[in-house]
């Protein structure tokens, strides 16, 4: 298993940590997200390293912008 480490922009209530973590959840191989509201960061556990572009797309599509990623 692996942890990667996303900085994401614009959530500021449980909601938003909510769309993200729904939206990151369904890249094949994650298996948890974790949202720091607080910090501004999305901690991604996974089988393998999932593909920024896949993590950038999801949060996107949530309606955020991942700011900072590996």
């Amino acid at each position: 298993m692996t942890t990667t480490t996303y900085t994401v922009k614009g959530m500021t209530c449980e909601h938003c940590a909510g769309s993200v973590r729904t939206g990151i959840s369904g890249i094949a191989g994650v298996s948890g997200v974790d949202v720091d509201l607080a910090t501004g960061t999305v901690t991604v556990t996974s089988a393998a390293p999932p593909a920024g572009s896949d993590v950038a797309a999801a949060v996107r599509e949530a309606g955020y912008e991942v700011v900072s990623r590996p």
